[in-house]
């Protein structure tokens, strides 16, 4: 690209799906300088280390914006996951058959599907899972975030209720089983850390001015609207006229 940029990568709400102007494009009016926006849907952990593209684009930049990605959507020891669609389930690890024998597997397409029924099971073995996802997330994000030679915010967005997927309440909200102590963690790596609690468009009353077909409601309601997304643009603003 010609000129100084801001990349900003993340997932769905980064991409701005159902809205006019996600906050990349309302942060590029806000600085006047290009905000190049790398969100993708269902793009977890495993899509964004796994890009070497997005990392080049990404280290191109003057500073990087990183959306908190759930521990849910990169593969690790218990399951692979689509190296696109992170939300996509493909196969168990011989690890996840060994803890939990007498689950048919083949039934699951998605990881929320998938760990939402494991801990219906209500046993400990949950824990073991648990561990794992979110030892792997600290690792690889970790690992990413290292491989990005300019300033990192790391913008977490906190879904304060419900979930914008549908996920079981006991799973927590999204990012999916991220919290404070995850997060904190990687403010030694990070230029800034910017935490802003959000609520689906279902239940901020933005659903209204947000842009689907008939058949795609669903999916919007649980998803951020666009007065979100101006509060999101405005907080990363702020943020980055900080560290200049």
């Amino acid at each position: 690209m010609d000129g100084p940029y801001t990349a900003c990568l993340g997932g769905t709400e980064t991409f701005g799906r159902f809205v006019g102007e996600p906050f990349p494009a309302l942060l590029e009016q806000r600085i006047g300088r290009t905000c190049l926006n790398l969100g993708s849907i269902c793009c977890g952990l495993e899509a964004m280390s796994g890009d070497e593209t997005l990392i080049e684009l990404a280290n191109g930049a003057e500073v990087c914006i990183l959306q908190v990605p759930g521990a849910h959507s990169l593969s690790n020891d218990l399951f692979r996951v689509h190296p696109r669609r992170n939300d996509r389930f493909l196969a168990p690890t011989e690890m996840l058959r060994g803890l939990y024998p007498e689950v048919d597997f083949t039934e699951f397409h998605f990881t929320r599907h998938l760990l939402g029924r494991l801990h219906a099971l209500a046993d400990a073995r949950f824990e073991t899972v648990l561990d794992q996802l979110r030892n792997a997330w600290s690792e690889r994000l970790q690992d990413l975030i290292a491989r990005l030679q300019v300033p990192v915010v790391l913008l977490w967005l906190r879904y304060e209720s419900g979930s914008k997927s549908g996920a079981p309440d006991a799973l927590g909200t999204e990012p999916l089983l991220v919290d404070s102590h995850m997060v904190s963690r990687l403010r030694p790596a990070c230029a800034a850390i910017v935490e802003i609690p959000v609520r689906a468009s279902a239940e901020s009353h933005e659903l209204e001015d947000m842009l689907f077909g008939v058949l795609q409601q669903p999916s919007a309601e649980h998803l951020i609207g666009p007065a979100t997304h101006r509060e999101i643009s405005e907080r990363l603003y702020r943020a980055l006229m900080d560290l200049s």
